[in-house]
């Protein structure tokens, strides 16, 4: 029967031109697959920010970064691509071990942040499914499906998109990037961003 889902998959993304036509198997630059960290950060902060906005009511700087960045979705994204490329024609291999991975590395980074700073960023005691209170199965199989998502449609567009931009552009934006990253996290390694709506 899983063979059966897995070929009739298959078989559906291979009838899809525009997803064949976006070479979802290809390898990812060093380049693009920083560029990606960087735009999947940005994005997961806007989401978490606009979440709690609708949610609470108010505007917060989500995370423990100073910097418009939650680091958590830019690295589950880039393992994504770099630890399942072997299995990007298995779209239900994708889909678990895309949950699996993303509930590892929140697992631990609730953890060590926890250990670390003595407070959390995130809690999901009063989701069903929990595993003390650090992952859930409602938002694994939301990043399920996002996983998904990103490895077909998503992460080949945006790599495509980064291949009209000249290689020193490119090489000058990563670095860029990279400085601001790094002394952002070195300064709220000391002073961690916290307060009402950001740590529980």
């Amino acid at each position: 029967m899983k063979a059966y889902i897995e070929e009739q998959t298959n078989e559906l993304l291979g009838s899809i031109p525009a997803l064949t036509e976006l070479d979802y198997e290809r390898r990812y630059r060093p380049v693009s697959l920083t560029l990606l960290f960087f735009l999947c950060s940005f994005t997961g902060w806007t989401w978490e920010v606009l979440l709690h906005l609708i949610a609470d009511g108010t505007l917060v700087n989500r995370g423990m970064l100073l910097g418009p960045w939650l680091p958590i979705y830019g690295v589950c994204s880039v393992l994504v691509l770099i630890l399942l490329e072997q299995w990007r024609d298995r779209p239900l291999h994708i889909f678990g071990l895309t949950m699996l991975l993303s509930g590892l590395v929140q697992y631990i980074t609730s953890l060590i942040m926890e250990n670390l700073f003595h407070a959390r960023w995130w809690s999901c005691d009063e989701m069903l499914f929990n595993l003390n209170g650090r992952i859930c199965l409602e938002t694994l199989l939301i990043f399920g499906l996002c996983g998904l998502i990103f490895v077909y449609v998503l992460a080949p567009k945006l790599d495509n998109l980064f291949q009209t931009v000249s290689r020193r552009t490119q090489l000058i934006l990563c670095a860029a990037l990279s400085t601001l990253f790094l002394a952002d996290f070195i300064y709220s390694f000391i002073f961690p961003n916290m307060g009402p709506g950001i740590t529980l």
